[in-house]
């Protein structure tokens, strides 16, 4: 299973329930990984997307503790477990994990690969993901060549939990 963010350099992912920075090439490389795929979140993570409507052309399975929680063209469940029962159709390397916080930190260890854009910038921001860099089970296997947009510079990087 695959777990996808941007964080920027202290890890951060958000601030007051929505993405810190919107950086086209990286929305491109989110739609690219996860359209006609599987993407697991949180329910504040499905409101803060455009009209809190679930993705286009994918699964979506939210993840939420309101029981009587419902959603158009989305599986609402209570529970990871719930979340990985309603996935279970599809191949470990078409789901992905999307955010947030609470969901990311619940679902890690059950991940082997992340897909974490690193933003060189550090942002005033209230939810964390845990820092891969100081994980002893994850390593870095590959990172794109700088990118910028505007005056930001990031990059692509992939973490494999170590066998």
């Amino acid at each position: 299973m695959n777990l996808i963010v941007a964080v920027d350099k202290k890890w951060a992912i958000g601030y007051k329930g929505d993405l810190l920075v919107k950086i086209p090439s990286d929305q491109k490389f989110f739609r690219l990984q996860t359209t006609n795929k599987a993407v697991i979140m949180g329910r504040k993570t499905l409101e803060s997307m455009p009209a809190s409507q679930p993705l286009p052309n994918r699964l979506n399975v939210v993840i939420t503790k309101q029981k009587d929680y419902k959603i158009k063209d989305a599986i609402v469940v209570n529970s990871i477990e719930e979340a990985l029962d309603a996935v279970k159709e599809y191949k470990s390397e078409d789901i992905f994990v999307i955010g947030g916080e609470t969901i990311y930190k619940q679902m890690l260890d059950k991940c082997t690969v992340a897909h974490v854009t690193k933003i060189d910038y550090e942002y005033n921001a209230d939810t964390f993901f845990p820092n891969l860099d100081k994980a002893s089970d994850w390593e870095l296997v590959a990172s794109s060549e700088e990118q910028t947009y505007h005056d930001l510079e990031y990059v692509f990087n992939e973490y494999h939990r170590k066998k």
